[in-house]
């Protein structure tokens, strides 16, 4: 989940802050929209209004990058969709066997696209803005490291995340945050451009709610990261459900051995891989802003069941 967790937050912003700079710079320009910045006791605010451009906002962006979610993922890792009615190779043929029989097995009626992308990376994710229209992609350094069990294990993972709709419940809770991020955005802007001379207020306003709006959409994302952590869980149960316990459970200590591997050998371009997949969670301030959690957890909440 980790990439197109990352994906998603990093469209979620560049739309926010594009849909931001428009409707400012029309404000500017025209007047349209400025009755969210007067009429309300003392900070002359209308807190009312603004409340409601803030959740329209707010839950625009979120829905806007979920639907763009699958399109961004597939050029972004240059995925390789496969078509099971066209020709593939033998590896190809098993990767959209094994997606298909498993999203059968969890009650999907229309099958996700499968595809591969080239990285070195041992990884895989699913996205898109629906189970109709998801995707289930693996790299080719899963493919190329872990045995067959392991990458069933994986695959199960992945599938259970689109049978749970984890990616709407999580634009639901970005949709939340965006609506917060933005309230307290212009707030904080309108704050700051009244420590300057009348004639620069705008200009200054105008910049400090991009400033301001990226910066709360940066800590926004903890609480995202959060909930990210919360759902791996699930989809480790689910991906046990699909493939069965010592498959989801062979999957991950596989991840462990090749994370363990890459630390030892000192290996950069592994370390980068890891890191990007955030399929080790770490310690301290930096495990707020990791998708998933720590794998020694996950194998033992696994094994608890």
């Amino acid at each position: 989940m980790g990439k197109r967790l990352l994906f998603f937050i990093l469209t979620n912003i560049l739309v926010m802050t594009t849909i931001m700079i428009v409707w400012s710079l029309i404000t500017m320009y025209t007047g349209v929209g400025s009755q969210f910045d007067i009429g309300g006791p003392g900070l002359g605010i209308d807190l009312v209004a603004l409340g409601v451009f803030s959740i329209i906002v707010g839950f625009s962006g979120a829905f806007i990058s979920l639907a763009m979610s699958r399109w961004i993922a597939k050029k972004m890792m240059k995925v390789k969709v496969l078509d099971p009615n066209k020709p593939l190779t033998g590896q190809e043929r098993r990767v959209v066997e094994k997606v298909h029989r498993l999203s059968r097995a969890a009650g999907l009626s229309h099958m996700p696209e499968v595809g591969i992308y080239h990285s070195p990376e041992v990884n895989a994710f699913a996205t898109g803005p629906s189970k109709k229209r998801s995707l289930v992609a693996v790299s080719a350094g899963l493919l190329n490291s872990m045995d067959d069990d392991a990458v069933e294990g994986v695959i199960a993972h992945e599938v259970a995340h689109v049978a749970n709709g984890d990616m709407v419940t999580m634009t639901l809770l970005q949709g939340v945050v965006n609506t917060f991020v933005v309230f307290f955005a212009r707030i904080a802007a309108i704050l700051v451009s009244r420590l300057v001379r009348s004639e620069m207020q705008m200009i200054v306003r105008f910049a400090a709610i991009i400033i301001f709006q990226i910066l709360f959409s940066i800590l926004g994302s903890i609480v995202v990261m959060a909930y990210s952590r919360h759902r791996e869980f699930h989809a480790d149960r689910g991906g046990a459900d699909l493939a069965g316990r010592d498959k989801m459970a062979h999957a991950l200590r596989s991840l462990k051995t090749h994370v363990n591997r890459a630390s030892v050998s000192g290996d950069r371009t592994d370390d980068a891989a890891i890191q990007t997949m955030k399929i080790s969670g770490k310690g301290g301030i930096s495990k707020l802003f990791s998708s998933h959690p720590d794998l020694d957890e996950r194998i033992a909440r696994l094994e608890q069941r």
